[in-house]
């Protein structure tokens, strides 16, 4: 085991947290049963790294062996970054019927086209996505395994999940994945997330969905009869209608954990822009505080947070 392997072990073993640590080294495979008993889980995380380190030389493991075991992490755990999602369009036929072997073998072959010292190792999930770790290096150094890059891609889908991903290693990510995928061109969707899975279902619409009704279904019984029925049966209805809203709106369910969005609008004066709404009728009266505090506090920048809306003391440049 060189010592480029050693040091990229060590450092998955740091950021693997030491209450997953047991779980994710039995699914790694490459310990015999034995030597993994011998490994004291109750023991700093620094001393099980150490041993560990002599079972893998004891083993003969590679760094390929050790780049596996952090696929294993991230596959299992994929919230250690930012996911940011592009959209492959204009398919081509083979699109609909690609398989995990036509396309590993050519985005390995077009990737290595383009750049002389990248590793490329594929993976397919459980639920059929396939997993892409890149380690990036160039025509002179070799691949930094130390900062590698994610590439989740769920076949005959369009879509493509993407963390860790230098701008300049954009374009070559691009051009493999496109012809391999059979696809014309690709784009970014404008979403990103931490929670894969959340981006996933967000759009895939693996979530459960309502659409609009022309009579909207009843509430069920939830309080005692009402006093007065007349009124209550009013503010039921209301009720009643702004749930149905909500449902088409959002669906009717757990929805996928989403936790930041930002809107820009383009305007040559936003405040003007904000004034028109409420005087036209485009939005009711009186203003909303996320809106009117910026000419009242003088700000610009705001934190909404679950527990109610918060106010950033530093001005910032978007609303």
């Amino acid at each position: 085991m060189d010592d480029s392997a050693k040091q990229v072990l060590r450092r998955i073993i740091r950021r693997i947290p030491s209450n997953k640590l047991q779980i994710t080294l039995r699914k790694w495979e490459c310990l015999s049963k034995k030597q993994f008993r011998s490994l004291d889980f109750t023991q700093p995380k620094w001393l099980i790294c150490e041993n560990l380190l002599s079972l893998c030389e004891e083993n003969d493991l590679s760094l390929k062996h050790v780049t596996e075991l952090e696929m294993i992490f991230h596959i299992e755990h994929p919230t250690q970054g930012t996911w940011y999602v592009s959209q492959l369009i204009d398919a081509e036929e083979e699109a609909l019927t690609s398989d995990l072997l036509n396309f590993r073998e050519s985005f390995k072959v077009h990737l290595k086209s383009l750049i002389s010292h990248v590793s490329v190792k594929i993976k397919k999930h459980e639920d059929d996505a396939i997993w892409i770790r890149i380690a990036w290096g160039d025509n002179f150094t070799k691949p930094n395994h130390f900062k590698p890059t994610y590439v989740v891609h769920h076949l005959q889908t369009p879509y493509v999940f993407v963390t860790g991903l230098a701008a300049k290693h954009r374009p070559l990510l691009h051009q493999a994945l496109i012809p391999s995928a059979h696809y014309g061109s690709i784009k970014d969707v404008h979403l990103s997330g931490r929670c894969l899975t959340a981006l996933r279902d967000l759009l895939m619409r693996r979530y459960k969905q309502v659409f609009p009704e022309k009579h909207p279904r009843l509430l069920e019984e939830r309080s005692p009869l009402p006093s007065h029925p007349n009124i209550e049966n009013e503010h039921a209805k209301h009720a009643e209608n702004r749930l149905q809203m909500a449902a088409e709106a959002f669906g009717d369910g757990m929805l996928p954990k989403l936790q930041t969005a930002v809107y820009k609008l383009e305007t040559s004066n936003l405040l003007e822009s904000l004034k028109y709404c409420v005087s036209s009728g485009m939005a009711s009266a009186p203003v909303t505080p996320l809106l009117s505090s910026i000419p009242r506090k003088g700000r610009n920048y705001f934190v909404i947070t679950d527990k109610g809306p918060g106010i950033n003391p530093t001005p910032g440049p978007n609303i």
